[in-house]
């Protein structure tokens, strides 16, 4: 039986397991910054940028409420790409910026990059070449795991197609079907063959 009173999508957290834990990411749509009347509560609120709210995604670290995120842009749901865990970091998702928390107490935020400018869809790690890549709606971004945006790529159209992280490079698909392979070091456009 579902309980109606909570929101459809809280009932579907991203778990991470990690040598710190169990890390859970949930989508907080009804959570108010600043408020005791929110369904759960959490030691640290954190809002990225100054676009305002319009996404935000709750952390927990077996079962305490670590920190929850709030950010603008497009508004973004959790699912299996919305956050990683990398050597001791955790990285998340949330509307169009990317945090970067530290799993370590006192688990600060070691920074937030806006990697898009309407909504990041998601997060992939290219281990070989230790770049985080931001599938984004309007971009996709190489960036190292200190936060510096390395290289930037753009299409056509908007990139609401597949998404595939291959050994060598990123190929994603626009709007209108056309394929780009984009360089996971570089960001150099490639020949589709």
């Amino acid at each position: 039986m579902v309980d109606d009173s909570l929101p459809p999508r809280w009932c579907a957290p991203m778990n991470i397991d990690s040598r710190y834990g169990v890390i859970a990411v949930v989508d907080e749509p009804t959570y108010t910054f600043d408020s005791t009347d929110n369904i759960r509560c959490y030691a640290r609120e954190i809002i990225l940028g100054d676009d305002g709210v319009s996404s935000v995604h709750g952390v927990m670290l077996d079962d305490f409420g670590l920190l929850v995120v709030g950010a603008g842009g497009g508004g973004t749901g959790v699912h299996a790409q919305s956050a990683l865990v990398i050597d001791d970091k955790l990285l998340l998702a949330v509307g169009n910026q990317i945090a970067c928390v530290s799993l370590t107490a006192p688990h600060d935020l070691l920074w937030s990059r806006k990697v898009d400018l309407a909504t990041c869809f998601g997060l992939y790690w290219a281990a070989r070449q230790r770049a985080l890549i931001s599938h984004g709606e309007l971009e996709i971004t190489g960036l190292s795991l200190e936060g510096d945006v390395i290289w930037k790529a753009m299409g056509a159209d908007i990139f609401t197609g597949r998404f595939q992280l291959a050994p060598d490079h990123v190929e994603v698909v626009d709007f209108y079907d056309t394929v780009y392979r984009f360089d996971v070091v570089t960001g150099e456009a490639l020949k589709c063959s």
